[in-house]
């Protein structure tokens, strides 16, 4: 893989992820990337320490389309910009990443909108509860921890938009909790957090969700969403209907930014590192 393939990767990530944020969530990030024999993109982790670290494996197969289709790098920059909370709220930072991760993408235009809803249709019901569960804080299975955390969101993102006649949604409440030095390098409990969140957009929406969502199971008809969102899926394709009572907010959700390049602030330095060569682009 050239490392110019390599760089365009993390540029592409990099857009991504400002263009919902509205900035890079850090002042300076480290990536790690190692090979391994094959094809794909493996074993992303992101840290706090150092400034902000990921770690990331490539497989020296990968065909440059591949890499430029993956989303674990965006995935894994997104949780640059939530703070480090308890590991029993580990579902807030995998529900972030995983619900951000393609409209991050869409909104930088290296996703399309019908993808992301596609998919989103396909898998958010493993985030449903089942037999047994205890609220997110408490059921620490895969599903619940992304899809269930990607639920809180979701309806995070429809009520704020609701309730704000569509000028506010979830990705501002997650800015205001940046702006107020909510990210990775920090340390924060969840409901200080939340309550940045709420005051950024000038309503209560995240508290009192996480109140309903946390010690027991909250009943989401999914299907009734999808209907009042105005999207129909028949599992291979979706179609779009935009007469539908939340048609708006789909839409707004999903909108792009009109040069993703030009937002990435100019001091992000990248290092891209192949074998014994460094170059530090600026992107």
């Amino acid at each position: 893989m050239p490392s110019k393939e390599m760089v365009r990767w993390v540029k592409s990530a990099a857009e991504s992820v400002t263009a919902y944020f509205g900035r890079f969530p850090v002042p300076e990030l480290m990536i790690r990337i190692a090979p391994f024999r094959g094809r794909g993109v493996r074993n992303g982790r992101t840290f706090g320490y150092g400034g902000g670290r990921i770690t990331i494996r490539v497989g020296d197969e990968t065909s440059p389309a591949e890499l430029a289709s993956d989303w674990m790098l965006t995935h894994e920059m997104v949780h640059l910009a939530f703070p480090s909370v308890d590991d029993k709220h580990h579902w807030i930072e995998e529900g972030i990443a995983t619900y951000v991760e393609p409209i991050a993408r869409i909104r930088a235009r290296h996703l399309t909108a019908e993808q992301m809803w596609l998919e989103l249709v396909r898998d958010m019901p493993q985030g449903l509860p089942q037999a047994g569960d205890r609220g997110l804080d408490h059921t620490h299975t895969w599903g619940r921890t992304y899809w269930g955390g990607a639920l809180f969101c979701l309806l995070a993102d429809v009520e704020i938009r609701r309730k704000t006649n569509n000028a506010k949604g979830l990705e501002h409440a997650l800015r205001g909790i940046l702006d107020a030095g909510g990210d990775i390098r920090k340390e924060w409990n969840l409901e200080d957090a939340l309550r940045a969140g709420d005051r950024a957009v000038g309503i209560s929406v995240l508290q009192p969700l996480y109140a309903r969502m946390k010690d027991a199971p909250l009943d989401v008809d999914l299907d009734s969403l999808w209907t009042q969102l105005g999207v129909q899926s028949d599992g291979t394709s979706v179609r779009f209907d935009d007469s539908a009572t939340l048609a708006a907010i789909r839409r707004a959700i999903t909108a792009t930014v009109s040069n993703p390049a030009a937002a990435v602030e100019a001091g992000l330095t990248v290092a891209a590192k192949a074998g014994r060569c460094e170059r530090r682009p600026t992107v």
